[in-house]
């Protein structure tokens, strides 16, 4: 009997063809897809919470498993507290507007000092000697840490500091208004030993009057005057200017009219400077600056950031709570100290309803924004 050959099978790869080729590689890319739609919520966990938020947020929008992880892992930001100054002791309260409660402390050491300005969870302090000299101090109410800087021997309007004084780029700030055309300005850090001023000349061109808000963003001073023009200080450089970009109307009226009952703020979120105008009985105005056109914008929407807006200094966050997201919130609180004065860009109203009041009042300078600390139930 002749033996039959037998036939060598080829390989199943190999007799794939036409159809079925493109069935295998559909196949193929659902395999990958599932391998990372189906990934262990421990590595989606570890992979997403190394994400900064924006990347987060990018992140949650490829399926619901996704959405789900990166939202449980998004490190929100916190919020920070509205801090009272007292009128006679040294107790001062300390409101959060997320938990709605108010702690209290004790601080002697603010005995005689005036807040300027708070930055980094850190107050900027200062304390008159025969109206003649002034104390600088930075202060955390929250580690109890204090330090002094020299002896200032000059008169000023406005004081800031860039960052917390643990950093070795710390700069503290003064600016005083010699007359329409020329500013004095004065910087010193901790460890220094003496404040060092210069005057800078502004073109006669510019109306300016008062420096009257200031705001630290990426390396300079913006300083906002009362009739709306901004300057701007370079700490490194030592460098002053006076942008060319016409303020905004409301502002150059609210200073002709001499209508107290408007005020402005001024703030910064990751390198844009925002300005709030606001006016008894009229929604907020928020202007942004537009610093490649060089021009100041009016916008509709936070896109998510929350401002917290007072006279002394002002703050941004983002992702605080779906509630007090694309809000302002403002140095007030209301019924009793339960409910903190906002208000919604998205609905175009007051919380509470109906807060039409007068922002210049006489305890508009006895409030503050403070970043708390992170684990603030170590000191409570």
């Amino acid at each position: 009997m002749s033996k039959r050959r037998k036939r060598k099978s080829k390989p199943a790869s190999d007799r794939i063809t036409g159809n079925g080729r493109a069935a295998a590689e559909v196949k193929s890319e659902n395999l990958k897809q599932q391998a990372w739609a189906d990934l262990p919520v421990e590595l989606l966990e570890l992979i997403l919470s190394r994400l900064i938020v924006v990347d987060n947020v990018r992140a949650s929008v490829v399926c619901k498993r996704w959405h789900s992880v990166a939202s449980s892992v998004r490190a929100a930001d916190q919020s920070p507290w509205l801090m009272y100054f007292p009128k006679s002791d040294n107790c001062y309260d300390f409101y959060d507007p997320v938990q709605r409660k108010t702690y209290s402390l004790e601080f002697p050491e603010l005995d005689e000092c005036r807040v300027c300005y708070t930055k980094d969870g850190w107050l900027l302090l200062c304390r008159e000697q025969w109206a003649i000299y002034h104390h600088f101090s930075l202060f955390n109410p929250f580690t109890r840490e204090l330090i002094k800087l020299p002896r200032f021997e000059r008169s000023y309007y406005n004081a800031a500091f860039s960052c917390a004084p643990t950093s070795a780029k710390c700069v503290i700030l003064t600016v005083k208004h010699v007359n329409p055309t020329l500013v004095a300005i004065s910087t010193c850090y901790p460890g220094a030993n003496e404040w060092t001023t210069v005057n800078y000349q502004h073109r006669s061109v510019f109306v300016i009057s008062i420096w009257d808000k200031l705001v630290f963003s990426n390396g300079l001073f913006y300083c906002l005057s009362l009739t709306g023009w901004l300057g701007v200080f370079d700490p490194l450089e030592r460098t002053w200017s006076v942008l060319e970009i016409p303020p905004p109307k409301c502002l150059v009226e609210n200073f002709i009219t001499k209508d107290w009952r408007k005020g402005k703020f001024i703030t910064a979120h990751e390198g844009n400077i925002f300005v709030i105008h606001i006016c008894c009985g009229e929604d907020p105005i928020i202007f942004k600056l537009d610093q490649t056109l060089m021009e100041w914008k009016e916008v509709k929407t936070l896109g998510g950031v929350t401002l917290f807006a007072s006279f002394l200094s002002s703050h941004s966050r983002t992702y605080i709570t779906g509630i007090m997201r694309n809000s302002i919130y403002f140095s007030k609180v209301r019924f009793y100290g339960k409910r903190c004065i906002s208000f919604s860009l998205d609905e175009h109203r007051y919380y509470p309803n109906k807060q039409c009041h007068d922002w210049v009042e006489r305890n508009a300078f006895d409030t503050i924004w403070i970043e708390p600390p992170k684990d603030f139930a170590g000191w409570m």
